[in-house]
């Protein structure tokens, strides 16, 4: 088996890897803003941006940028960020924009399609453009909208990214009644055990 080698531990590695999410984020979003083309944080960020509304200490990092546009506005897109240094792909069934040549998906802009279903058995298609709002920064999906997505995704990380939100107590007893069927369960079951 090879042996891996490690690089020194580095405080700059560590905050330049949050700046750069950060800096893409803050490119994207100024030249979607530019154009007046509509779109909503999603993913780490939203989750980031509601948790810091409360307490910014339980603010978690996140590793990618993640868009919510229009089907019918990527073209739109496609002209405003290029001038930005994003360059479009279609990549495995993933619609993303590369942080300039040589960049790898990861450090993409990942695109959802407002009001579509990502995968055919998903129990609850993306949010409408409408179920967002304007923080001080950027455009982000509302609350609801993002809990909704991230019961519909249910991964790991969409756990954890639940349990933050039940943990500074954006989410409470009251929410699983907002969603059908097993999105309901899954909160529930969430908020049963959130230390479990």
């Amino acid at each position: 088996m090879p042996q891996t080698t490690y690089g020194p531990i580095s405080w700059e590695r560590m905050i330049g890897a949050v700046e750069d999410i950060r800096d893409r984020l803050d490119r994207v979003t100024a030249a979607l803003n530019a154009a007046n083309i509509e779109y909503a944080v999603i993913g780490g960020n939203a989750v980031a941006a509601w948790v810091s509304r409360i307490d910014r200490a339980a603010v978690r990092n996140t590793r990618d940028v993640d868009l919510l546009l229009r089907r019918e506005d990527l073209d739109a897109a496609k002209a405003a960020l290029e001038p930005a240094g994003f360059i479009y792909r279609h990549v495995r069934g993933i619609d993303m924009f590369l942080d300039g040549p040589g960049s790898k998906a990861r450090d993409a802009v990942h695109i959802l399609f407002a009001n579509e279903k990502v995968r055919s058995e998903d129990l609850a298609a993306t949010p409408k453009m409408s179920e967002s709002e304007d923080d001080a920064a950027f455009r982000v999906v509302s609350l609801e909208a993002l809990v909704r997505m991230k019961l519909t995704s249910y991964r790991r990380k969409d756990q954890v990214h639940l349990l933050d939100m039940i943990h500074v107590e954006l989410l409470d007893a009251t929410w699983p009644a907002k969603y059908p069927g097993e999105l309901g369960q899954r909160l529930q079951r969430l908020l049963d055990d959130p230390d479990g």
